[in-house]
């Protein structure tokens, strides 16, 4: 190709000053306007209203519709500002993908299951308000889903000072989740990786890039973004084989990955799947293997009231059905129950440029 895949994610100087203002205004909501909210709750906490009596005031105050819907508003902006972007390059990928396609010599390899139930919520949720949700395609070969997705994680990532200077669909998160791996496992070196809900697979590549001896392998829900997962790592160089699945029914032999990591599936999933996912994740390690995921840092007991009161609004409006669920959830116990071992099972906080993210997982026990 006369152009790498990176460099066609170029948005137009007009695209790209919409996309930073986007940005700019959600670091705002999400910091500033959070932060008042929360002094606003102290005040009313320290007038005489209990606990539950001043979440109740919160949720009434001006402030609080007003940092609600700005949220909401910003939430539209960014898919409508992306979404200009995507239209005009999604005609460039689809020509792409449809050259790949039609190759016969690849270095990955991409196992789509037409048959394949899609689960909730991701059947019928339009996560994140993505519109359309992850599984939308117009045609068997648009890849506007999976290009929304990437787009808006580069918008994010930008917010939030990280990736900056870099080329859209650098990795990053999964350094994070790499850095933990190596503090679990010194010397960690495996030789077959599984990315557990990979999305458009670019930090699937990050991983094979840290290990690129190791036989590397990704799956997710979404037909659109494997097809873009496979594309991009073609034109990147690196073989990955990707495959249209179920993380908790995978189809992979037992035993055959030492490394399983996952970024944010789990609050996407559900309170019936995520047990099956990790029992699965404990099926397909082998002894010794580790498990590790990364996840938003919400859960209930360490947040303050007006912060679960702001989650629970995600819940209602901002297409994030188990954002509290996950958030409740005892993920040491529900390893343990999966059949980890209780001293092989670890759920932290690590830090993340000014703030922290959830780190937890499990070895699989030797022998």
């Amino acid at each position: 190709m006369a152009q790498r895949l990176e460099s066609l994610y170029r948005p137009t100087h007009d695209e790209a000053a919409r996309h930073g203002f986007v940005g700019a205004l959600k670091r705002h909501v999400n910091g500033p306007m959070e932060h008042t909210l929360s002094a606003h709750y102290d005040a009313l906490l320290a007038s005489g209203g209990g606990v539950e009596q001043s979440g109740v005031r919160l949720q009434d105050e001006r402030l609080f519709r007003l940092w609600a819907s700005v949220l909401y508003t910003s939430q539209d902006l960014m898919w409508e500002s992306l979404g200009e972007t995507v239209d005009r390059l999604n005609p460039l990928y689809v020509e792409r993908w449809r050259d790949l396609a039609g190759r016969r010599e690849k270095l990955g390899s991409l196992q789509l299951d037409p048959s394949l139930t899609i689960p909730e919520p991701i059947a019928s949720c339009e996560m994140h308000r993505q519109p359309g949700g992850y599984c939308h395609a117009a045609d068997q070969d648009n890849l506007t889903a999976p290009l929304a997705y990437f787009s808006a994680a580069d918008l994010y990532l930008s917010a939030k000072g990280f990736g900056l200077g870099q080329a859209a669909g650098t990795p990053a998160m999964c350094h994070l989740i790499l850095a933990a791996a190596r503090r679990k496992r010194p010397g960690l070196a495996p030789t077959c990786v599984l990315d557990m809900g990979c999305g458009p697979g670019t930090e699937t590549i990050g991983y094979r890039m840290a290990f690129p001896n190791a036989e590397m392998h990704g799956v997710d829900l979404a037909a659109p973004f494997l097809k873009f997962a496979h594309l991009w790592a073609e034109h990147q160089g690196q073989a990955i084989h990707y495959r249209h699945a179920n993380a908790a029914d995978t189809r992979y032999p037992a035993g055959k990955f030492d490394l399983i990591v996952s970024h944010i599936l789990f609050h996407e999933t559900s309170g019936e799947m995520l047990p099956q996912i990790l029992r699965e994740a404990h099926r397909l390690l082998a002894p010794g293997g580790v498990l590790l995921n990364a996840d938003v840092p919400y859960q209930t007991l360490t947040q303050s009231v007006p912060k679960r009161i702001t989650n629970a609004w995600q819940v209602d409006h901002n297409g994030e059905p188990f954002w509290i669920g996950f958030a409740d959830t005892d993920v040491r116990q529900a390893l343990i129950e999966a059949g980890f071992e209780p001293e092989e099972v670890f759920a932290e906080y690590v830090p993340l440029g000014s703030g922290r993210y959830f780190i937890f997982g499990a070895a699989k026990k030797d022998g």
